[in-house]
């Protein structure tokens, strides 16, 4: 009886970790959308940066969760598996638990990224550049390489002249 306690107190665990981080997750992408600079929601640049950076957060805590759940059973088994006195069936590692570490740390890392998002708005406001114009490579060579004026007057083509 103190064995079957012990593994339904275990599964509830990480159940409830798991619970927990798909509800952060969902917070965290409601979070992410509002501190998007391209939504109308959320006020000023300033204040989705920091929206933003609270759903990098949100979603950091919702990564640890699922990572903690997926390697607490895990570990579970693994010491199930190898443990001699144990006499019930045992377990090995699947795809669940591969699929889980992996979205975890997919989790993870994109939390972090919604945290640094906020250092690149604290920066000083992108420069503009100014478009000069195409130019082919025929009149930047001539421009460059004939140091005395051309007298004839420019030669102009139309569209299907380079094709």
């Amino acid at each position: 009886f103190a064995l079957l306690f012990l593994t339904t107190g275990y599964i509830q665990a990480c159940r409830g970790l798991m619970i927990s981080a798909v509800c952060l997750g969902f917070f965290g992408a409601i979070f992410g959308l509002v501190g998007m600079k391209c939504t109308k929601v959320g006020g000023s640049d300033q204040t989705k940066a920091k929206i933003a950076c609270l759903a990098g957060l949100i979603f950091i805590l919702s990564g640890l969760c699922s990572m903690t759940s997926c390697s607490l059973y895990a570990n579970r088994i693994t010491s199930e598996f190898f443990d001699p006195s144990f006499v019930a069936q045992k377990y090995e590692l699947g795809a669940a638990l591969f699929i889980g570490w992996a979205g975890a740390s997919l989790c993870i890392i994109g939390g972090s990224i919604f945290c640094f998002s906020i250092a690149e708005n604290s920066n000083s406001p992108r420069r503009g550049y100014a478009y000069n114009g195409a130019t082919s490579v025929m009149s930047s060579r001539t421009k460059v390489h004939n140091s005395v004026p051309d007298k004839t007057s420019p030669k102009h083509f139309d569209k299907n002249a380079y094709v």
